[in-house]
């Protein structure tokens, strides 16, 4: 692989070495309402590092982030790099002084195309064909490929990501914020972005790296901040043992519950010979779901999941085959048709495709019980069930907060608890995606209740322990086509990290 140093320059055309660049973020404070963001931060970061930031969902670490990337802007507190303050509160002011930041929802314009994207905000007068030349190479120095005429639309979350970071790097940041940015790439995919982020930071670069996965921090991060309540409540240097790590996220370690056998009832879902309609899908399909039973989807990020679970949730229709819920024909049917026989779907993107970012949980809970609440809404009477709803759902936010200003987890929260009662069918694309380990284990404690009470389950997810834990049959995809169907008991992480890979273990 090229070096990354070859393709990046800091603004201005400068350069950078080990330990002659720092960044500190000096009492910083932000708040919505009476939840208290980020309450009097102080951090240090240097060049030549790659710092890891841990926190459970709602600790203040994507505000802290989106504060430094001049997202959003604090109630108090400064920013610092290179002995310099930076400007708060713009996104433009950042990026000029060589901070960006890959956001837990990249941060794209679905109808655009992916050089339109690439292109958008840096100011550069370049001509498209020099564009495109320019994504080619600083992508592939990731193994990312990408069509630079195909709409943002048709990629996956994990190919959205894998866009914005290469643009963010081609604007010439010095800084770089990743916030989950493993999420939805392969493992050859996630070694090269190591492999990198080690030489930029080698090469004087600062890198901050925001994730719930002990793992990557472990084996990436050369120092750890650790959040709790929008405080720093500890730093360590790593290698650091697991246990401290979890405890001072907690304040206790968390035990996962032993996963138990489904009991299935009637058949929920038939598929025959469907072949969904949609990029990246290249196989016909057949599978029988049934009540209460959990199924895992599981496969590199682009090998025909996404397509599968949205023809099975009616919004996309197969270009071949029979789709059956309940025994009805729902082949040729419309989406509202697949919400009344009792299908849900919650896709990756919460904010792209789940939840509107501008209006409040009250007003989520409206639009969702619409047909019950009828034209006139009792907005008092709304706001109440949903300060009910938010307590029963550990929400960590106001009946008046926007899903925007929520924190990832607390989105996912909002979406479970906008699920109706009595679903035959709920299909989900990486439902623990960017949440820490509290939050993922709520997540799965109420959907192993949904399962119980007789719910089909259908999940795709890039976690191997995930999909080995909660599943009970698991659909390996490869090159469009379910390559094969394994017991989740009767196979380990390794077997099923080769069959992903399109092989079988020797």
């Amino acid at each position: 692989m090229p070096s990354p140093s070859s393709a990046w320059r800091p603004p201005g055309g400068g350069s950078s070495l080990p330990g002659t660049m720092s960044l500190e973020l000096r009492g910083i404070r932000k708040r919505y309402g009476p939840v208290r963001a980020c309450d009097g931060v102080d951090l240090r970061l240097e060049a030549g590092a790659i710092h890891g930031l841990l926190g459970e969902n709602g600790a203040g670490k994507s505000t802290l982030m989106k504060v430094l990337s001049g997202f959003i802007s604090p109630d108090a507190g400064e920013v610092v790099l290179d002995g310099r303050a930076v400007p708060l509160g713009s996104t433009r002011a950042a990026i000029r002084a060589g901070i960006g930041m890959l956001h837990q929802d990249p941060l794209v314009f679905l109808p655009f195309t992916v050089l339109d994207n690439f292109l958008l905000g840096s100011g550069r007068r370049v001509s498209r064909r020099v564009a495109a030349r320019d994504l080619e190479r600083v992508s592939g120095e990731f193994g990312f490929h990408f069509d630079p005429d195909a709409p943002v639309r048709s990629l996956t979350v994990g190919e959205r990501q894998q866009l914005e970071i290469t643009r963010l790097l081609w604007l010439g940041a010095r800084v770089l914020i990743l916030d989950e940015p493993t999420t939805g790439i392969s493992a050859v995919q996630q070694e090269r972005l190591f492999a990198t982020l080690r030489a930029l930071a080698a090469k004087g670069m600062i890198v901050a790296f925001v994730s719930h996965k002990l793992e990557e921090v472990e084996a990436l991060c050369t120092r750890v901040s650790v959040m709790r309540r929008g405080r720093v409540v500890g730093e360590a240097a790593l290698p650091c043992p697991t246990e401290e790590l979890v405890g001072l996220m907690f304040g206790r370690v968390l035990t996962p519950p032993p996963r138990e056998a489904a009991a299935v009832g009637d058949t929920v879902l038939e598929l025959e010979r469907m072949s969904p309609g949609e990029r990246g899908a290249a196989g016909e399909h057949d599978l029988t779901a049934r009540a209460g039973e959990v199924i895992g989807l599981a496969g590199l990020e682009g090998s025909g999941q996404r397509p599968f679970l949205r023809a099975c949730a009616g919004l996309v229709r197969p270009a071949a085959g029979r789709i059956r819920v309940g025994g009805r024909d729902l082949t040729a049917a419309h989406y509202r048709d697949f919400l009344a026989a009792g299908v849900h779907f919650l896709p990756a993107g919460r904010l792209e495709e789940g939840l509107i970012g501008g209006l409040t949980i009250t007003e989520h809970f409206v639009l969702t019980d619409r047909g019950k609440r009828g034209i006139t809404v009792d907005w008092p009477a709304a706001e109440a069930d949903a300060a009910r709803r938010i307590e029963d759902n550990l929400i960590v936010g106001r009946p008046g907060s926007t899903a925007g200003e929520l924190s990832g987890g607390n989105q996912q929260r909002l979406l479970l608890a906008m699920m109706p009662p009595g679903l035959r069918l709920l299909l989900m694309e990486h439902p623990t995606r960017g949440l820490d380990l509290e939050s993922a284990d709520w997540v799965w404690r109420r959907l192993t209740e949904r399962a119980r009470q007789g719910t089909a389950i259908v999940f795709a997810s890039a976690d191997l322990d995930e999909l080995l834990r909660y599943s009970d049959r698991i659909l390996v995809f490869f090159a469009g086509k379910v390559l094969k169907e394994v017991e989740a008991a009767m196979v380990d992480g390794e077997e099923l990290g080769y069959l992903i890979g399109g092989k079988e273990r020797p």
